[in-house]
C-alpha cells in the first residue's frame, strides 16, 4: 500500500471547482497528508488565471506541499499516487450547445440527460481513454478518481477500452441528494446510509437509514409538501441552491406522486416528465449560460482582484463534490472499506440487469477498488426503464468506437427524453454540425451517408 504523504494530480486543473477541491483537501490534511498538488490541463492559459487562487489556498494551510502546475502530462503524472479526472471536453462553449440545440427542436436541454448528455459522451470517451494511457505511461500504479460527465457513458467506454484501468468512477449527486435528506430529517449527513440502485443519473434510494429505522416514510410524508427541500429551503448545499437547482429538487415531489415507492435521482425529472422540463427551459439562457455568468465568473473576477491587490475574495465553495472526492480517495488510500455510492460494473449486484452493465450502488471502497453491496433483483417497471437507459448508453458507446452514425441515431433514438426519430435525427444532425471538431470519423460517416 503507498504511504503518505501522496502526490496528487488533477486533470482538468483550470476548472473552476479546482479551488473547492483543493480546499477541501486541506481541511482534512490530517486524514489524506499531500506532498505536492499538480495542476494538470490542455488549456495552460485557462489554468494560470486558477492556479494563483489554487496557490493561495494551499498556503492559507500550509507551507510545505509543493504546487505544480503544468500542460506537459510527464510532468503531471510522473510518480503520481492518486489522479483526480474533472474534464470538460469542449468546455462551457460546448455545454452550450449541448443543452440549447435540443431545446430548439423542443427537447430537453440537459449538460448529462437527454441529446446533450449523448453528445457530451461522443466528445468525452476517447479523451478518458486517452488520460487513463498517459497516467499509465507516467505513473506508478496509481489510481484515477473520474468525476468527469456523463459519468455513466464514460464508465462504460472506459469498461470497453481500458478494462484493467485503475479508474473509480464517481459522480456526487447522490451525495447531495443525501445532504438534503438529512438536513430535512434534522440529521448529519454522516448519520444517513441508504440503499440505492441504478445508473447514474438514473436511480433511486429504496431505503434511508438512521440508526438502523428507515426514514423513508417520514421522507415521503414531507417530499409530498415541500419536494425535497427544508420547509425554508435553506440548508440547501450551494453548489445546488441555484434557482435551476430549487426547480429540480421541488420536482421530486411529482416523480413520487406517481411513483411513491423509491425516492428517485433528481435527473428522473428529466426523463420522466420532460415535457414539463421543456415547458420551463429558456431556449436562449440555458445552465450552461448560469455557470458562465455565475460561478465561472465570480471566479475568474476574484482571480483578477487577487492578481491585482493581494486580497482574494470569497469567490468558491466547499461542498460535497470536493468532500465526497476526498472521502472516496481516503478510503482507497487507506483501505478503509467505507461505504459510498459509486459506480461499478455489476456483475451480479443487482441481480435481474446484464452482468457487465455499470451500474451505480452502494459498494466498499478498498485499496484493492469497489466491493459492491448485493442489491438483488429489483421491480419489473425499474428494471425496464434501466435497461432501455442502458442499451442508449450502450448504442452510444458503440457508436463512438466505431464512427457509426446510424449507432448514433439508435442511440438518441432510444432516449426517454426524445419523443421520435425524426426528432432524434434532426437532433444529431445538428449535433454533428456543431461538433465536426471533436466527431470526425462520425462527421465523416454522415457526409457519407448523404452523398449515397
Amino acid at each position: 500500500m503507498t504511504k503518505p504523504p501522496f502526490i496528487l494530480a488533477i486533470a482538468g486543473g483550470g476548472s473552476t471547482y479546482t479551488p473547492g477541491i483543493v480546499k477541501s483537501l486541506m481541511v482534512r490534511l490530517a486524514d489524506f497528508p499531500l506532498a505536492e498538488i499538480r495542476l494538470y490541463d490542455i488549456d495552460g492559459e485557462r489554468q494560470d488565471i486558477i492556479a494563483p487562487v489554487v496557490e493561495k489556498v494551499i498556503r492559507d494551510h500550509s507551507q510545505s506541499i509543493k504546487l505544480t502546475v503544468t500542460t506537459d502530462p510527464e510532468v503531471a503524472f510522473s510518480h503520481a499516487h492518486f489522479v483526480f479526472a474533472q474534464m470538460r471536453v469542449g468546455q462551457y462553449n460546448m455545454r452550450e450547445q449541448d443543452e440549447k440545440i435540443p431545446l430548439r427542436h423542443g427537447v430537453v436541454g440537459q449538460e448529462t440527460c437527454g441529446p446533450g448528455g449523448l453528445a457530451y459522451g461522443l466528445r468525452t470517451i476517447l479523451p478518458m481513454v486517452e488520460l487513463i494511457d498517459l497516467v499509465e505511461r507516467h505513473a506508478d500504479n496509481a489510481w484515477i478518481v473520474n468525476y468527469s460527465n456523463p459519468a455513466a457513458i464514460v464508465a462504460e467506454g472506459v469498461r470497453r477500452l481500458r478494462p484493467q484501468a485503475r479508474v473509480l468512477n464517481i459522480c456526487d449527486m447522490p451525495v447531495a441528494a443525501m445532504r438534503n435528506i438529512a438536513a430535512v430529517l434534522g440529521v448529519d449527513r454522516e448519520a444517513v446510509t441508504v440503499n440505492y440502485f441504478g445508473l447514474n443519473h438514473f436511480g433511486w434510494f429504496t431505503q434511508v437509514l438512521v440508526d438502523g429505522v428507515d426514514r423513508l416514510p417520514q421522507l415521503r410524508e414531507h417530499i409530498a409538501r415541500f419536494g425535497l427541500l427544508t420547509e425554508d429551503a435553506a440548508a440547501t448545499d450551494p453548489q445546488h441552491s441555484d434557482p435551476s437547482w430549487v426547480k429540480t429538487w421541488r420536482n421530486i415531489k411529482p416523480l413520487m406522486d406517481h411513483f411513491p415507492e423509491y425516492l428517485p435521482n433528481p435527473y428522473m425529472q428529466y426523463y420522466l416528465m420532460p415535457n414539463q422540463i421543456v415547458e420551463h427551459q429558456n431556449p436562449g439562457y440555458t445552465r450552461a449560460n448560469e455557470v458562465m455568468d455565475g460561478r465561472e465568473k465570480k471566479l475568474f473576477a476574484a482571480a483578477a482582484e487577487y492578481k491585482k491587490t493581494g486580497i482574494l475574495p470569497d469567490a468558491f465553495h466547499v461542498g460535497v463534490h470536493g468532500s465526497f472526492i476526498v472521502d472516496v480517495t481516503r478510503s482507497l488510500a487507506f483501505d478503509l472499506r467505507q461505504r459510498h455510492l459509486v459506480i461499478v460494473e455489476n456483475r451480479g449486484a443487482i441481480a435481474n440487469l446484464p452482468y457487465d452493465a455499470m451500474v451505480e450502488v452502494p459498494a466498499y471502497i478498498t485499496a484493492n477498488g469497489p466491493e459492491a453491496v448485493t442489491v438483488g433483483k429489483i421491480p419489473l417497471f425499474y428494471k425496464g426503464l434501466i435497461e432501455q437507459q442502458l442499451a442508449c448508453e450502450q448504442l452510444l458507446v458503440e457508436a463512438t468506437l466505431e464512427g457509426s452514425y446510424e449507432k448514433a441515431l439508435q442511440a438518441f433514438t432510444l432516449n426517454r427524453t426524445v419523443p421520435t426519430m425524426q426528432h432524434a435525427k434532426a437532433i444529431l444532425d445538428d449535433m454533428i454540425a456543431a461538433n465536426q471538431d471533436y466527431w470526425p470519423q462520425l462527421a465523416q460517416a454522415y457526409k457519407e451517408g448523404i452523398a449515397q
